[in-house]
């Protein structure tokens, strides 16, 4: 199974993004864009790739534990940007201190389950909102027009501000690629700890 753990924006948090996003695809390029759909948008912590079904309980178990000891905690949508000229996203504010320690965390303990690694440092929390097509071949110019454009978009939503949500959840995702566009389901979920 192709695996990650996520934490997932409640609906509202997506709705007003969908709302906020929705005239973006009218813009100049974005039609060259593959837009990502709202019921996909997560705060990736770990990719794990391919696990095997017989480390699941393992793996359950290392993310059940780091679920009892991180915090919920407030975040938000807002921070529009972009990935080199192949994909538009936006990020979050609030109390990201936390959002990283949990990514931390859960790096930690899959790191005996999967062979993938991750560089803890390189975490960037976001929510891909669009990719532009291979950039295999492009010229130099194709890909500063592509560039310019997500700039653009970018800069479309760059007052967006979502409202504030708790993050209260850490869950464990599977990524079906089915027709090649990526479907996800969240396998098992955990509460994080409530302290307040």
């Amino acid at each position: 199974m192709r695996l990650f753990v996520a934490v997932l924006p409640p609906v509202p948090a997506l709705q007003g993004l969908a709302d906020a996003v929705a005239p973006l695809r009218a813009l100049p390029g974005a039609d060259r864009l593959r837009w990502t759909a709202a019921e996909g948008w997560h705060l990736t912590l770990a990719f794990l790739g391919e696990v095997p079904a017989e480390r699941l309980p393992e793996l359950e178990a290392g993310l059940a534990a780091v679920a009892e000891v991180h915090p919920v905690h407030r975040l938000r949508i807002a921070g529009p940007g972009r990935f080199g000229d192949r994909v538009l996203w936006i990020g979050v504010e609030g109390q990201t201190w936390a959002l990283r320690r949990l990514a931390e965390a859960v790096t930690e303990a899959t790191a005996g389950v999967t062979a993938e690694t991750a560089d803890a440092f390189a975490f960037h929390p976001h929510l891909t909102l669009a990719r532009a097509g291979s950039s295999r071949g492009r010229r130099r110019a194709v890909q500063r027009v592509a560039a310019a454009e997500l700039d653009g978009l970018a800069a479309a939503l760059a007052d967006y501000r979502g409202p504030e949500w708790a993050a209260a959840e850490l869950h464990l995702m599977r990524s079906d690629p089915a027709g090649g566009l990526a479907h996800y389901e969240s396998l098992r979920s955990w509460a994080l700890a409530d302290w307040g």
